[in-house]
């Protein structure tokens, strides 16, 4: 135990006197989630309530319009801005330069349009039901009255969103002009406002429910997702310190030295995997620490911790364990230290990509399903999840644990016998 611990303290020694790896262990992952975190955290508001700058020019002078506008504004998706004598030119000006999400112009004939395709479609109704002949009246032409105008730079899935939205005010308005058209010629009367709205108010409720065990509740914000997920990429960061040490002794004749000495090289390897894993739960603490104390005074939602805060240190430990198990097994494989910061530092980014850190793993090919499984990140951030946004406990993640567990002893078993084909223990 001895010799253990004079081992712990001299690459204790060593760890402090490498101060760019400190940065990149601690600094890097920091900037990470508070800038990511940040970015993602507009998405997650655009969701859940901050509103898209969206301009409308209505240029139709009918009841009709007024209502498709206020539908729109119903929605809560946008933040409707009006200028009725915008053009084309002064458009493309407006939203490249104020950075708004899109433009619906209204354009002349609009109202005209859905109240003769309402009548038409009545008169079409009441025709089935042998209570009046066809053609109440007839819409000529099939006139676009309708423009919307977005930013290329817009994502897809925005997009999508937008055109849903705009698509959902124009049926309704369309809806109710056809059911006051109807209700017109039956009763030759207007459609009373409270019927109208008894009509087309849905009967069905939509209840939105996040998955999660034990039915617990969870918070889902940008915050709950990023702060695991960085957390993790900063353990697998130690490659950049712990390989470049492995390389350092192996090139200094410290294996071959050790082998003089009454110990073993074993015990300098479990004292750097525990000297390492004491560096990973610092990371984690230290961003955990962050999302709970430091996000709310920048505007970021805060990090509420699992219930399960024994089984949160059962999985940080795992998940840091296996990180220096990789760490371990690049630096055995590098001939030097500049195979393997950069060889560490990359494959880090490739296994963070695949395990589904900055991608979501459910949008990944399924060519890429098997790389994902193979993951380490990918089980150590499953783990995570089941703690964080399911509502979990230790239990829950078993499965993740157990990946993990195998995925480690396979990597300290490929570095023990690499070390022993080349005879250095």
């Amino acid at each position: 135990m001895m010799k253990l611990w004079a081992t712990i303290q001299k690459d204790v020694r060593l760890l402090l006197r490498d101060r760019v790896g400190l940065v990149l262990m601690f600094a890097m992952p920091i900037l990470l989630v508070i800038i990511v975190t940040a970015i993602q955290n507009s998405t997650f508001d655009i969701m859940g309530g901050k509103r898209l700058s969206l301009l409308v020019c209505n240029k139709d002078e009918g009841n009709t319009s007024k209502q498709f506008i206020a539908a729109l504004d119903t929605t809560g998706l946008f933040s409707i801005t009006f200028n009725n004598n915008i053009n084309e030119q002064q458009l493309a000006d407006k939203i490249y330069g104020d950075n708004v999400a899109g433009a619906v112009i209204i354009t002349k004939g609009f109202s005209k349009q859905i109240e003769d395709g309402a009548k038409q479609t009545a008169g079409k109704a009441l025709h089935s039901f042998g209570l009046e002949d066809d053609g109440v009246v007839t819409v000529a032409s099939n006139k676009n009255f309708l423009r919307f105008y977005y930013n290329p730079a817009l994502q897809q899935s925005l997009k999508l969103s937008i055109r849903g939205a705009v698509t959902g005010s124009l049926q309704m308005i369309e809806s109710k002009a056809t059911l006051k058209a109807l209700y017109y010629a039956i009763n030759e009367s207007d459609l009373p406002d409270s019927l109208q709205q008894q009509i087309l108010k849905s009967n069905v409720g939509i209840e939105e429910i996040p998955l999660a065990h034990n039915m617990a509740s969870t918070e889902l914000t940008a915050t709950q997702h990023n702060v695991p997920a960085w957390t993790i990429f900063a353990m697998f960061f130690v490659v950049m310190s712990l390989g470049s040490s492995i390389v350092r002794e192996k090139l200094s004749g410290s294996f071959i030295r050790l082998k003089t000495l009454p110990t073993s090289y074993f015990i300098a390897l479990l004292s750097k995997q525990v000297t390492y894993l004491g560096v990973t739960v610092m990371q984690a603490i230290t961003i955990f620490a962050i999302g709970i104390f430091i996000f709310p005074s920048i505007g970021l939602p805060a990090l509420h911790l699992p219930h399960d805060v024994v089984g949160l240190i059962i999985v940080t430990l795992v998940c840091g364990w296996c990180a220096v198990s990789y760490a371990m097994c690049i630096g055995v494989f590098a001939q030097t230290q500049e195979q393997a910061s950069a060889f560490g530092a990359v494959s880090v980014v490739i296994l963070s990509i695949i395990g589904g850190l900055m991608i979501p793993s459910f949008i990944l090919p399924g060519s890429f399903r098997l790389l994902m499984s193979i993951s380490p990140l990918h089980w150590c951030l499953q783990a995570y999840y089941v703690l964080f946004l399911e509502g979990g406990r230790l239990k829950d993640a078993g499965t993740n644990i157990l990946s993990l567990l195998i995925i480690t002893l396979i990597l300290q078993a490929i570095a023990l016998l690499e070390l022993k084909r080349k005879k250095l223990i």
